[in-house]
């Protein structure tokens, strides 16, 4: 007997055959026990397991303080964000333009878009920040890519977000007393897309 004919009497024996090749069972094994090993959490490397908060140390600050203050910081340097943008709107020509044209000069992803948009600010004395930049499509279709001109088979609509604001809330005229804040979502118009 040759080696060939060897070979191929073990690959033909009752053992191997499953009607399917045996690297084909191999994978089919190989992927039952991957899945039957246990996993830990995604993102967690084994031995990182904590069982709770750890106890401030010297240099650390304790977990509760951090909670407290982190969300109100975060909220101030959102409003100031929000006013150095309406500061800058102030202070641009972008209010006045109004043209519905791209311009691939131009960094401002708004002005590149092939449904460009400006941005107006929105005023309400009752909120906190009163003043928010707000998008408004420049065109009423779409600008088209090889023609770079305006198609009205298609619509720019504006693309809509929820940002956090706080409301003033005072009493009605009649009576006095200091006023309130409530934290609320409010929808703006963030930029714009093209639909059919």
């Amino acid at each position: 007997m040759d080696l060939k004919s060897r070979s191929r009497k073990r690959l033909d024996s009752p053992t191997f055959d499953l009607g399917f090749p045996p690297q084909l069972f191999l994978l089919i094994i190989s992927i039952f026990l991957g899945l039957s090993q246990p996993r830990s959490p995604k993102g967690k490397r084994k031995g990182q397991e904590r069982s709770g908060p750890l106890a401030p140390g010297p240099h650390q600050v304790p977990l509760d303080l951090v909670s407290r203050v982190k969300p109100y910081a975060r909220m101030e340097e959102y409003e100031r964000n929000l006013e150095e943008m309406v500061a800058q709107l102030r202070n641009s020509s972008e209010l006045a333009k109004s043209k519905c044209e791209v311009n691939l000069q131009l960094w401002m992803s708004n002005k590149r878009s092939l449904s460009p948009w400006g941005y107006s600010i929105n005023h309400d004395p009752s909120r906190i920040p009163a003043d928010l930049p707000e998008a408004r499509c420049l065109c009423l279709g779409c600008v088209n890519p090889f023609t770079m001109q305006e198609d009205r088979s298609m619509v720019s609509v504006p693309v809509f977000s929820q940002v956090p604001v706080r409301r003033r809330l005072c009493p009605p005229p009649p009576r006095t007393g200091p006023c309130r804040q409530r934290a609320v979502m409010e929808t703006i118009a963030v930029g714009c897309t093209c639909i059919f």
